[in-house]
């Protein structure tokens, strides 16, 4: 059975940091792709984030982009999330996802986990 766990989700204050991270089982982690997305109050499900299969490349949407950072260690079957100079607006129920496909992992992705809730507060 596939699951993703996310963990790290929080209340804090605008400029600070955390950490999301998120534990897969179920499935042969290190040939999926991983990401993030995010769902904030009232709005649509959006594309935060995502790391290809051994890690080389990742992507990230222009609204985080030189804030966030991920990245995943297969080995361990977690990919993380490391969020800095947080606004505001980035206050969301953050979701890891999976997918084979480096296209629909951005888009679509096949695996979703429950999603953890971050709060920033200004």
């Amino acid at each position: 059975q596939v699951q993703l766990v996310e963990s790290g989700g929080g209340l804090v204050q605008a400029g600070g940091s955390l950490r999301l991270s998120c534990a897969a089982s179920g499935f042969t982690f290190s040939t999926y792709h991983t990401g993030w997305f995010r769902q904030a109050p009232g709005k649509e499900r959006e594309f935060v984030a995502r790391i290809t299969q051994e890690g080389y490349s990742s992507y990230f949407a222009d609204s985080v982009k030189g804030r966030f950072t991920i990245s995943r260690d297969n080995a361990r079957r977690t990919v993380n999330l490391q969020m800095n100079r947080l606004l505001p607006e980035d206050t969301a129920v953050y979701y890891c996802v999976a997918d084979r496909s480096v296209r629909q992992i951005s888009t679509t992705p096949d695996y979703w986990g429950q999603g953890t809730q971050v709060t920033v507060s200004s």
